[in-house]
């Protein structure tokens, strides 16, 4: 019997390609191609896990059309050179094995490569200077540069370079290509009146800025012939003041329509204006889910007879299922959520809905690729080690050890969780009365939906170790030394996690009316009507909005510097701090920086101004905290010594404060190691 998912695992044929079902991967790029742009083993094994988990189509993020003239990546492929169709190869034929598509989102990007990447001016539609390049000007210490506007002739090479790229990618054994049409890169340079200011034939009215895409996809037409797919990626809405919307955006995917076979439907822009409209094509965890389906929906309504694929935050196969069976798209792609679970098709396949483990949209992937580092996932620890673990299972030990865990948070669930199934005898040891740790009050908040799945999912496996495997877990618990000596265990990981910073020298910090913020959460009944939150970390920050939601005055003071303090929080909150960010501006959440906490009152709050040294004196009945956590330490060395050291490893907060994606990612390797 097939699933309950009838419509998501419904087979199409496209030019008489079989595709079995309409599940896509997004295109991500996982820094790891080699730096003179050539795919690799360990490209080949990172994608594995997607083709393996039962996804139609892997797309690969942003591979230039020509490296020596477009490159915003350290570790980028370069799809010019044909020394480099050996190893695409490799990873179609990967692909191949499991049924599924192997394909590359094909781009340049035109004004926004660098001039110190390529060594020269980057090239567009027009002479413009982005907001990306003026602030990396002024970064450097120079003048910028503007891009240099391309000729026919440059137009005619550029187009030719795009065919001539989907041409390698045929000869490499794959039969489908996204053309990235959309986010301010160039293609959108030419279609956008935002970029496009030319007089010719290429600029002005909607059918001359269209000329450009149109040639590009008749040259991959040319290369490719007819038994190859194309589908087009847009930005439906450009969102920016002066860019190309909606209405304009129907328009040309009309004009698109008889060259292309699938339109994927985005939104936003990448890079240009600091980053400002990167939200509206990769979504963070304050903003709704599905968010960009509405502009597919009204794209397949206008255009019945076109397929069209939908891209936005759609986390589950749950929403896949509703979306085409709505008849709102014909396809759905997902890149976060399929990383946090590459294996979510099968399982919804045979019906496990339950088992998905869930993206938090916490950005932990996008962050390593400025560093640069392989991106990996927060939640799903495989995807940092799949050249180690290419099958996507954990080694069975060589002996069955008797192992502890001590502490029920997302690292010692994870810990839990390897431990069992590399076939250990295990205990863990939490001590309060439910699973979770900090997990639990970071789900409190009703915006924060993505981080109640991920609870609830937590306990959920918790729950199978013990059915599955035996092994005990006991609550309200504090564990120690002596009791760890006592069982007699020969490996232990620690993962007790940490406590809020209380500065006790602070007077009137011991009042009734001053709270943890996230107590004030669980316990309504601790906040009166005018509110101070001292930290503008993601905990305050959320606790802030969650607060003025409910309609109460809040203000929250920060002794870091603006700057400081918004740095910070894009380490703690990822993008979602360019959301709080914007709350700051318009008025929703009232932060005041530079602002050290000298004393609380029964009816105030007294803090000092970091620059002058002015103090002020902020009215309020409820001081909430949020000044940071402080890792168990003492308690965590306390039990270094219960058995052979080597085989005690300290993971997650108890280590480092850290990030859900730090205690995952620790306590799964600790775990490989026992």
């Amino acid at each position: 019997m097939g699933s309950r998912y009838s419509h998501v695992f419904s087979p199409i044929k496209i030019r008489g390609i079989d595709f079995k079902n309409r599940i896509t991967l997004a295109p991500p790029s996982p820094n790891l191609a080699s730096s003179s742009g050539m795919v690799t083993p360990q490209f080949v094994n990172w994608f594995r896990m997607f083709a393996r988990g039962g996804v139609t189509t892997l797309y690969v993020g942003n591979c230039s059309i020509d490296i020596t003239e477009c490159k915003d990546e350290a570790y980028q492929l370069d799809l010019s050179n044909e020394l480099g169709i050996l190893e695409m190869t490799r990873y179609a034929d990967m692909c191949k094995q499991y049924g599924c598509h192997a394909s590359f989102e094909i781009n340049h990007n035109g004004e926004n490569t660098a001039f110190e990447t390529v060594g020269h001016a980057p090239f567009s539609s027009s002479p413009n200077i982005s907001a990306t390049e003026a602030a990396r000007a002024k970064r450097l210490g120079r003048d910028p540069i503007p891009a240099i506007e391309m000729t026919h002739e440059k137009i005619h090479e550029t187009v030719e370079k795009y065919g001539k790229a989907a041409g390698m990618m045929k000869r490499a054994g794959m039969d489908i290509v996204l053309i990235h049409g959309g986010h301010g890169n160039l293609i959108s340079q030419f279609t956008s009146p935002l970029y496009n200011h030319r007089t010719d034939e290429y600029g002005g009215s909607l059918e001359n800025r269209a000329r450009f895409a149109i040639e590009v996809c008749q040259s991959v037409r040319r290369h490719c012939g007819e038994d190859f797919v194309i589908e087009f990626r847009i930005s439906a809405d450009e969102i920016a003041e002066k860019g190309m919307h909606f209405d304009e955006t129907l328009e040309l995917i009309g004009m698109l329509k008889p060259y292309i076979d699938i339109i994927h439907v985005s939104a936003g822009l990448h890079s240009d204006f600091n980053m400002k409209y990167y939200r509206n094509w990769c979504q963070n965890y304050l903003m709704d889910r599905c968010f960009n389906v509405h502009y597919a929906r009204k794209v397949k309504e206008r255009y019945p007879d076109l397929l069209v694929n939908t891209v936005g935050s759609i986390v589950s196969i749950d929403y896949a299922e509703e979306i085409i069976a709505n008849g709102w798209a014909d396809f759905v792609a997902m890149c976060r959520p399929l990383m946090a679970d590459p294996d979510m098709p099968r399982k919804y396949a045979e019906n496990r809905p339950e088992d998905r483990r869930p993206c938090l949209r916490c950005d932990t992937c996008t962050k390593h690729l400025m560093i640069p580092k392989p991106i990996y996932c927060a939640v799903n620890p495989f995807s940092g080690m799949t050249d180690d673990l290419p099958d996507g299972l954990v080694p069975k030990a060589p002996v069955k050890k008797k192992v502890a865990v001590v502490g029920g948070g997302p690292a010692g669930i994870t810990a839990l969780q390897t431990l069992c199934e590399r076939g250990h005898d295990v205990t863990l040891y939490e001590m309060q009365e439910t699973l979770g740790g900090y997990v639990q009050e970071a789900a409190i908040a009703p915006f924060k939906v993505d981080m109640k799945d991920y609870l609830a999912w937590l306990r959920r496996e918790a729950d199978k170790c013990v059915k599955n495997y035996g092994a005990r877990i006991f609550m309200n618990t504090r564990c120690d030394a002596k009791m760890l000596e006592d069982e007699g265990y020969e490996a232990v990981i620690i993962a007790n996690g940490s406590d809020p910073i209380i500065p006790g020298r602070i007077p009137g910090i011991d009042k009734p009316h001053v709270h943890w913020a996230p107590e004030a959460e669980k316990d309504n009944s601790l906040l009166g009507d005018s509110i101070v939150i001292v930290g503008a970390g993601s905990v305050g920050l959320e606790a802030a909005l969650e607060f003025h939601n409910m309609g109460k005055n809040v203000q929250v003071i920060e002794m870091a510097s603006r700057e400081e303090a918004i740095m910070k929080l894009y380490g703690s909150s990822g993008s979602a701090a360019r959301e709080f960010t914007a709350m700051m501006e318009n008025g929703t959440l009232n932060v005041q920086f530079d602002s050290k906490l000298c004393e609380i009152t029964d009816s105030s709050v007294v803090c000092e101004n970091a620059a002058t040294g002015e103090k002020k004196e902020i009215a309020c009945d409820t001081v909430l905290l949020a000044m940071g956590m402080r890792p168990r330490t003492a308690e965590a060395d306390s039990m270094r010594h219960v058995c052979a050291e080597t085989s005690i490893f300290v993971v997650g907060d108890a280590k480092k404060v850290g990030t859900i994606g730090t205690a995952v990612n620790e306590a799964f390797r600790a775990a490989l190691h026992i």
